[in-house]
């Protein structure tokens, strides 16, 4: 086999290390800036963020597991601290006891609107200072393309 077929081509190994900068950039900056400061890691965020936008702001935990790209326990152990914090409770189904809820409590709903308006500043500047709101609208629509990223993916 030749060495091309072997070496990810430079354009595409280009647009992975922009991608991937360009995450680490936004991710430091909002932890530094609004997470860290309320107690709160990434993960944490992403989780009471799926859960605010779900129906009745609940989800099953091996759906917000899937959401989150964690492991089961992974889910139960992000939600443990969650939990302790007050910001999520454990609900069981009425019509199946096998299945447990992860629900957003009121403090979890008003911490997550607190930290919203914050993390929504950080993203206009990240964006805004470099793009314009149509570059932004194109950079979209080119993500959503890749798999595993569109509006029908768990990007939601």
């Amino acid at each position: 086999m030749s060495r091309q077929v072997l070496t990810p081509q430079a354009v595409e190994l280009g647009a992975f290390a922009r991608l991937a900068r360009a995450h680490t950039v936004l991710r430091r900056e909002l932890e530094a800036e609004v997470l860290t400061p309320r107690g709160l890691s990434f993960n944490d965020f992403e989780a009471l963020y799926h859960l605010y936008r779900a129906d009745e702001q609940r989800l099953r935990r091996i759906d917000l597991a899937g959401l989150l790209m964690l492991s089961p326990s992974g889910v139960t152990r992000l939600l443990e601290g969650l939990e302790s914090a007050g910001f999520v409770e454990n609900v069981q189904c009425k019509s199946d006891a096998r299945v447990t809820w992860a629900a957003l409590t009121s403090e979890g709903a008003r911490t997550i609107e607190c930290v919203g308006v914050d993390h929504a500043e950080v993203l206009r500047g990240f964006f805004g200072d470099a793009l314009a709101e149509h570059e932004v609208e194109q950079l979209i629509a080119l993500l959503e393309k890749l798999p595993g990223v569109g509006a029908g993916s768990c990007a939601g």
